[in-house]
């Protein structure tokens, strides 16, 4: 067991990746260097993080639902909380409850945002009311200077497991280079991109690039990427890669030239496996906390609908020079 635990009460797959830095920074600064990581079953945390060396344990709760669901879970996490012991928690956002589940269960230390009710419940002074309209990845950067917890980097550099990084790149060893990912799904239809602007794209691309495209987003997307396969003509080959697992789906992120796709856990998958990702942001805000991200937005700017908005030729036009580059052999 270890004495310090981090919250983050996201479900998405990406919020696990730009955590993760943030996540390293308070392990660096916590009794043997580990932290036990708690987050929503629906983040994929414990199979992202199974290589990650500043993670001891991922814990699963669930925070979501009903009022009534609401309160059960609360005690659940309270009790669960309760059995570990834990002399320090980080609540890695402003919600209240997760806070208050940390009070009962007896943690002495609870280092929290404090906008808002939370302030009640955490030990530190929090972060300055000015923040309250931020983005989440720049509240917990004004946490960690208000905590003097050094903050090396936001870029997350997922680590993958050697086995499973071998095994993908044998499985796909025959496929011509570029090796070029889409990312075909998303979690919101705001954030998604419509099926004939997909398939146009990837008509277009099969057109100019003599390598393979990979398509992913997990099994529930595998139809639309059997449609999206059947719409399309051209020479490249095209690979339905929506069965992989997670951290397979990583691993291939790892090997693969250059991702395409929209501000989606994939997208987030491959600026953390350090493969540029070209995202479209039509209707998000555009993320900033890596390199690796290259932002595409509508002419005007995000904003409801933006997505629509994005057409394929000018996708086309912003990745068309990286179309025959290949990375170095991971």
């Amino acid at each position: 067991m270890t004495p310090s635990a981090v919250i983050q009460v996201k479900r998405g797959i990406g919020d696990v990746i730009w955590h993760l830095p943030f996540v390293r920074a308070i392990a660096a600064t916590s009794p043997g260097g580990r932290v036990t990581f708690l987050a929503p079953p629906s983040s994929g945390a414990k199979e992202l993080l199974a290589a990650e060396p500043s993670v001891a344990e991922v814990l699963h709760f669930e925070h979501a639902g009903s009022e009534l669901r609401r309160g059960l879970n609360f005690i659940r996490l309270m009790r669960l909380l309760r059995s570990r012991q834990f002399s320090r928690i980080w609540i890695l956002d402003r919600t209240t409850r997760p806070a208050g589940a940390a009070l009962l269960a007896g943690i002495p230390e609870r280092i929290g945002l404090g906008l808002g009710a939370q302030r009640f419940f955490i030990t530190n002074p929090g972060i300055d009311m000015s923040h309250f309209h931020d983005q989440p990845i720049d509240w917990l950067i004004a946490l960690m200077a208000a905590m003097a917890v050094p903050l090396p980097t936001t870029e997350p550099s997922l680590p993958v497991p050697a086995a499973t990084l071998a095994a993908i790149g044998d499985k796909y060893t025959p496929q011509p280079r570029p090796w070029i990912a889409l990312g075909i799904g998303s979690s919101h239809p705001d954030k998604d991109w419509p099926d004939g602007y997909w398939a146009d794209f990837l008509a277009a691309l099969r057109g100019r690039t003599a390598g393979t495209i990979f398509l992913i987003g997990g099994a529930q997307h595998a139809a639309r990427a059997q449609a999206l396969i059947a719409r399309s003509a051209g020479a490249a080959a095209v690979v339905d890669a929506c069965d992989l697992r997670l951290i397979e789906a990583v691993a291939l992120l790892r090997h693969a030239d250059l991702f395409v796709g929209t501000d989606s856990g994939p997208m987030n998958l491959a600026a953390a496996a350090e493969t540029d990702a070209f995202a479209l942001f039509g209707g998000t805000p555009v993320l900033k906390y890596s390199k690796f991200i290259h932002p595409i937005v509508p002419e005007r700017g995000s904003s409801r609908g933006g997505m629509a908005q994005i057409s394929p030729s000018l996708v086309i036009d912003q990745v068309a020079p990286f179309l025959s580059r290949v990375k170095k052999p991971q």
